[in-house]
């Protein structure tokens, strides 16, 4: 649950973004435009947390999810949001990382393989969120903490695992975030010329 191989997958899956290169970062990413005073929820209603578990691959389909479901969803995609951000700036966030612990201490679900011998999980959905929440714990608090960045676009909030040989990932996704900053680098140059 923790890496999959987005060479074979795409980046944008059932309305999702999947740029984080781990679950738990891929979650935070369900709140969209961060930034703006008023970010676009893609996890507006239950269904929507079924369909972003089949996304993630984590489950092969939808789990029956209540509005406590989504609730507690919520509520752990912004702890692992605060304790992401906080370790990036060597601070520390307590109540973000006691909800971590809460949910991670919760029964998970149980890692199973399909006849592809792919990892699937199976379990409620309360479950599933802890299975998440301990993939955060183990990510933001391992030894490839140190890894975890956010991108660097003025306009993006989301963080990702940087699995580069040198370490000096800039961007969530180079089709996104870095074209991005490349085309305006080049029209600025372009300008100054």
């Amino acid at each position: 649950m923790t890496m999959r191989d987005e060479t074979k997958r795409p980046e944008e899956r059932d309305g999702f973004r999947f740029r984080g290169g781990h679950n738990a970062l891929d979650l935070t990413a369900t709140l969209a435009a961060r930034l703006k005073p008023v970010p676009r929820e893609r996890l507006a209603m239950p269904a929507d947390l079924g369909r972003w578990f089949v996304a993630a691959g984590i489950v092969p389909s939808a789990p029956d999810v209540e509005v406590k479901d989504l609730e507690e969803a919520r509520a752990l995609r912004e702890g692992i949001f605060a304790v992401a951000s906080a370790r990036l700036s060597g601070e520390d966030a307590p109540s973000a990382r006691k909800l971590l612990n809460d949910i991670a201490a919760k029964p998970s679900s149980v890692p199973q393989l399909d006849a592809n011998a792919a990892i699937k999980f199976d379990g409620t959905v309360s479950a599933l969120l802890s299975t998440v929440a301990r993939e955060a714990i183990l990510l933001l608090g391992g030894p490839q903490a140190g890894r975890v960045r956010q991108c660097e676009s003025a306009t993006c909030t989301i963080f990702f695992l940087d699995t580069s040989r040198a370490g000096d990932r800039r961007w969530c996704s180079m089709a996104g975030c870095g074209n991005q900053a490349k085309v305006r680098e080049f029209r600025r140059r372009k300008a100054a010329s």
